[in-house]
């Protein structure tokens, strides 16, 4: 398949939750796929990322942050902190980068991978669900800034998605995983390939009419 074909793809946070599996599927799509596993934290390394990426065609802001699991009664601002330099300001500062060469060729998508915690209350989430928020936040504005450039900023909200991180294998066997799947109406975890491939459609030709959609990926978790 050539869905992609001629496209330039970079894809951060590379080797954690699904980035093997995006880049995996993309570069199956005929995408030249530049992946991407520096630190994000740091000020100054979005900047320096773009930079050395030259053309951009499609970023996937694929950022990934260990949720902390405790009360907002327990949590620090040094938490709070946390995931904003982990899954906020990374977001900005790339996008900051990265649109004035899209918006030049009127031409270029912007998909973040977000979470479906910001969209449900979900108990030992707060900071981490505030900064998940943020995105999504962030996508719907820069979105109708940039649509008529012709560039499309879109999003997803995903959740029970396979990863080693939130769902290893032993954590499959617990009884708490599977009253959590009791919950979703799929009965099951997506794949990541599952997960992979719907980014891969907001990466699209088919994404071309969509601007600042949020799209829940949770198996009906959230409807």
């Amino acid at each position: 398949m050539s869905r992609l074909a001629g496209r330039r793809v970079l894809v951060t946070d590379a080797d954690e939750l699904i980035g093997p599996e995006v880049v995996a599927v993309f570069r199956e799509n005929g995408a030249e796929v530049l992946a991407d596993r520096r630190d994000l934290t740091v000020p100054d390394a979005a900047a320096a990322l773009i930079a050395e990426a030259g053309r951009v065609d499609v970023l996937v802001a694929h950022l990934a942050a260990s949720i902390p699991g405790r009360l907002a009664t327990e949590s620090d601002d040094a938490e709070l902190d946390l995931m904003l330099d982990r899954l906020v300001r990374p977001l900005h500062r790339l996008t900051r980068a990265v649109l004035p060469q899209m918006q030049a060729r009127r031409s270029g998508k912007i998909v973040v991978v977000g979470a479906g915690a910001a969209l449900r209350g979900v108990p030992r989430r707060a900071v981490y669900s505030a900064a998940r928020a943020a995105q999504h936040g962030y996508v719907r504005a820069v979105a109708a800034e940039v649509a008529p450039d012709n560039v499309q900023v879109n999003a997803t909200a995903q959740t029970f998605v396979e990863n080693p991180t939130y769902f290893p294998a032993e954590y499959q066997g617990t009884a708490e995983f599977k009253d959590r799947m009791r919950q979703v109406p799929a009965g099951r975890l997506a794949s990541a390939r599952e997960a992979a491939t719907f980014l891969l459609t907001l990466a699209g030709p088919e994404s071309d009419f969509l601007s600042g959609q949020v799209f829940p990926f949770t198996g009906g978790w959230i409807h």
